[in-house]
């Protein structure tokens, strides 16, 4: 059983939530990762959470090979055989990309809405939504207004925010509440404006869903293999991002070499270890791992490339919002994190970084 809880911001700050959350962007998307396992994965996140909190899952409409909408069906299916899980769920869906750019006109969201909800089917409605990133093409307050909208209507009871930067954050909490600011959060991606995100994000009330806890599960492995397909497989989307290709890949899992040693003496994975420290960054900040990242990472050192989410990786992620750490153990981590010494961008390069701090 978990024991801590947080608690989510803006018009969602009465709502308690697990301490760590559940991404769900790799469920279904691959032959092994079959709705038996999916759905293994969710119920035993959910059933280790004290009695009343909400376990945070994190979906969206592109989240598939394809970029359609096959995770949220995937939810459907799973609220629709277990809808007594319905209540025990916040669910925040990403969404509205259009062409592979972001789009947050009206006439985009409104899609976006008949595409979740025929999606999710009768038995659960989003409870949160968040453009994937910001629209450079009209002003935050225009993009918010679009939301409020549309949460008036009813399509859902709470706005969030992706990949924003803090005045971006500041400005559109001044049009309506922001519940929660998703941003990348872990030993290799913590900039300056990571930090100014989470100050603003607290002096708001506005909870941070701090996502690839564990670098996209490469924060748990020892060392990098000398086969670099290994490391990213076939039909893996890491391949793309310049951080575990050309040479940086081996650098960078230098540059957190000493995390397994502090996880051993500590008695713990290395991911719980990653992901306890992202906790401890404040009341506020919800890591939300992948099980399937983790499952991978773990699985890395042997060369079992399985890529999928186990009931046991989920609970295993879930454990280490319980963990405290020494102030020795944070001193040391943050030295990690901040010599910044990583090599290759969060992205693939090119045109998606321009929407990284949008």
């Amino acid at each position: 059983m978990i024991n801590k809880i947080a608690y989510l911001g803006g018009t969602a700050s009465k709502i308690p939530v697990g301490r760590v959350a559940h991404g769900l962007m790799m469920m279904g998307r691959t032959p092994e990762s079959t709705d038996e396992v999916c759905f293994a994965s969710l119920k035993a996140g959910i059933d280790a959470l004290p009695a009343g909190a909400k376990m945070f899952l994190n979906s969206g409409e592109f989240y598939s090979k394809t970029l359609g909408p096959e995770n949220l069906e995937m939810l459907g299916r799973f609220f629709a055989k277990h809808p007594e899980y319905a209540d025990k769920t916040f669910l925040s869906v990403k969404g509205r990309i259009r062409n592979r750019e972001p789009d947050c006109s009206m006439e985009n969201l409104r899609n976006g809405m008949l595409t979740v909800q025929r999606a999710l089917g009768t038995h659960k409605k989003m409870d949160l939504y968040e453009p994937a990133r910001i629209d450079h093409s009209m002003s935050i307050e225009t993009i918010m207004d679009n939301l409020v909208v549309l949460l008036k209507e009813g399509h859902f009871a709470h706005i969030g925010l992706s990949e924003c930067s803090a005045e971006t954050l500041r400005r559109a909490n001044a049009v309506y509440p922001v519940a929660a600011a998703e941003i990348e959060v872990n030993l290799w991606t913590y900039e300056e404006e990571t930090k100014k995100v989470i100050q603003t994000a607290r002096e708001l009330n506005i909870a941070v869903i701090a996502y690839s806890p564990i670098g996209k599960g490469f924060l748990t492995a020892l060392k990098a293999q000398p086969s670099g397909p290994a490391l990213t497989p076939a039909g893996d989307y890491r391949a793309r991002l310049t951080r575990f290709k050309d040479g940086n890949l081996e650098h960078n899992l230098q540059v957190v070499s000493a995390l397994p040693e502090l996880a051993t003496k500590k008695g713990v994975t290395a991911a719980q270890l990653a992901i306890a420290w992202v906790a401890a960054l404040g009341p506020h900040v919800i890591p939300l791992p992948g099980s399937s990242y983790a499952y991978f990472a773990v699985s890395l050192l042997t060369l079992s490339l399985t890529l999928y989410s186990t009931a046991a990786r989920t609970v295993e992620n879930c454990a280490a919002g319980d963990i405290e750490l020494s102030v020795d153990e944070i001193a040391t981590m943050n030295a990690i994190a901040e010599a910044r010494q990583v090599r290759g961008d969060r992205l693939a390069g090119g045109p998606e970084l321009k929407h990284l701090w949008g």
